[in-house]
């Protein structure tokens, strides 16, 4: 006896909100770290004020990347409130005028007139809002901005991955320090490239060298830096 399966199909776009925050928490959590404490060890610092320099960016990172992270977030889900207001005010007001502009969008798309009617009957026979939000508007429910996730995610993989560089600083010798960090510092950054690719169903050869070459930039300007303010005593 044949039994059908049941197909899950799991796509990227259902998990653009928190991996977004993930990607951007972590990237920035290593390069942002790992090039304040290049440019303090860079001006002949000792250990001690490097770690301190990668604890409080640590922290201060954290921090404003959640911050950041929810105003942006809530400002996006404030649009999307508005618009679902709208919209809901609209259905409520003139429904006729609603169909016949979403069988328009059908239309738009490649069907004729009379199918695109039907369709769009049959998607708002239920749930018109949804059918508005989604065709009219681009909004859906797996996509939509959320906030506090974003936050939490932002400031939970910028803190985890800070670490990173701070550890690496804290098990070398003083005589490593800089090329320990870089080494560190660039191997994250590729295999964090290369996840987050893969996450997002993205060429990952090209999103690790992208991620690597910015982070190296960042290392070789701070390090610049830091040793030009040391040499003149700052």
């Amino acid at each position: 006896m044949n039994r059908r399966r049941h197909h899950r199909e799991h796509h990227a776009s259902e998990r653009v909100g928190w991996l977004r925050a993930a990607v951007l928490g972590s990237n920035d959590a290593i390069v942002s770290t790992s090039a304040l404490m290049m440019g303090v060890s860079a001006s002949e610092a000792s250990t001690r004020s490097v770690l301190v320099a990668g604890v409080a960016g640590l922290f201060g990172g954290a921090l404003s990347m959640a911050v950041g992270e929810y105003v942006s977030v809530s400002s996006q889900r404030d649009a999307e409130e508005a618009d679902i207001a709208t919209e809901t005010a609209e259905l409520a007001e003139a429904p006729d005028a609603e169909l016949h502009e979403l069988a328009g969008i059908y239309v738009k798309r490649g069907l004729d007139k009379e199918l695109a009617l039907e369709v769009a009957k049959q998607l708002t026979a239920n749930d018109p809002l949804t059918a508005h939000l989604r065709d009219e508007l681009g909004i859906d429910k797996h996509t939509r901005a959320q906030p506090v996730q974003a936050a939490v995610v932002s400031f939970a993989s910028f803190s985890m991955f800070a670490l990173v560089p701070i550890a690496s600083v804290a098990v070398s010798p003083a005589s490593l320090r800089l090329g320990s960090l870089a080494v560190v510092t660039l191997a994250s950054l590729a295999i964090l490239g290369a996840i987050g690719a893969r996450l997002g169903s993205a060429p990952v050869a090209r999103a690790a060298l992208r991620v690597t070459g910015g982070g190296a930039l960042a290392l070789a300007v701070t390090a610049g830096i830091g040793r030009l303010l040391g040499s003149i005593g700052v």
